[in-house]
């Protein structure tokens, strides 16, 4: 067991908090569940599975997790970010104690973990849709960055690692759930960047490769003209990348998270250029 508080936001999530909370078990010190209304057994099955259970209003991922960090009484050298469909490995768990064990004298900050994304069942492969995000850092120098959507882990000192095992990332909800969460994705990515076209500049603190993906993101996807662009990056993910090579998972998978998703995007930019106005506050996603 290491000196860690996982935190885990929610909103009916009781097909995933069971299993999620199970693979912190003998590993993270303490859980906390900062949940924001569920309507269904999500706040039963936290606290029958050992978890601390906080409840607090969602405005967007960052503000929130980093609320936890503020007010749930953390004391624990380390904090991991989890969300409710993603699991530890044993093998994964054993490989962290041992890294920060080994590097308890250096100032090892953070630690990146890949994942093994799984969609209809089935462990994706190819088209480059494995993240990679730093799921542990130490609580006295670590933060989410501040950010409506694509909000990284930052530290403000040391050095971060990377694990050679992976975190599984197996969500148990139906399409109808990824389809709303990514509408709700979309309408925080268009937030974002009108942001970028006002010149309202978010602290660019997540390190040197990230920094280099926003580059490529607001530097290049987005010179594209609207509506090509998703076709362009589909194509790119599809074909070039290998993403047919994971069958129709990998179809369905790729033209949602490419296309479908890209052109609701630029659907919204569309519509916000057209209508102007205040940014609409969203609720928390299922």
């Amino acid at each position: 067991m290491i000196d860690a508080t996982a935190i885990i936001m929610t909103k009916n999530e009781e097909k995933n908090i069971a299993q999620c909370l199970k693979s912190m078990e003998g590993f993270a010190k303490r859980c906390v569940v900062i949940d924001c209304g569920s309507a269904d057994k999500t706040v039963e099955l936290a606290k029958q599975n050992g978890a601390d259970v906080y409840f607090h209003e969602f405005e967007y991922y960052a503000k929130q997790f980093n609320w936890g960090i503020d007010h749930c009484d953390i004391d624990t050298e380390w904090i991991i970010r989890l969300d409710a469909d993603e699991r530890f490995p044993e093998e994964l768990c054993a490989e962290l104690e041992t890294m920060i064990r080994d590097n308890a004298d250096k100032p090892m900050n953070g630690i990146m973990i890949e994942a093994d994304l799984f969609f209809m069942g089935k462990c994706l492969k190819h088209g480059g849709r494995n993240k990679c995000k730093m799921m542990l850092f130490k609580r006295a120098c670590g933060r989410i960055e501040d950010r409506r959507r694509d909000a990284h882990s930052v530290i403000s000192e040391g050095y971060t690692v990377e694990a050679k095992h992976r975190f599984l990332h197996y969500d148990f909800k139906d399409l109808d759930t990824f389809i709303r969460r990514y509408n709700w994705y979309a309408t925080r990515e268009m937030q974002d960047y009108i942001d970028y076209t006002r010149g309202v500049q978010q602290a660019d603190v997540a390190g040197e490769a990230i920094h280099k993906q926003r580059q490529k993101k607001f530097g290049i996807y987005y010179k594209f003209p609207k509506f090509i662009r998703c076709w362009m990056l589909f194509i790119y993910i599809y074909i070039f990348r290998l993403g047919f090579l994971d069958g129709k998972a990998g179809l369905m998978f790729a033209f949602f998270d490419t296309y479908w998703y890209r052109f609701l995007v630029d659907a919204k930019i569309y519509e916000y250029e057209k209508t102007g106005g205040e940014f609409e506050k969203l609720t928390a996603c299922e």
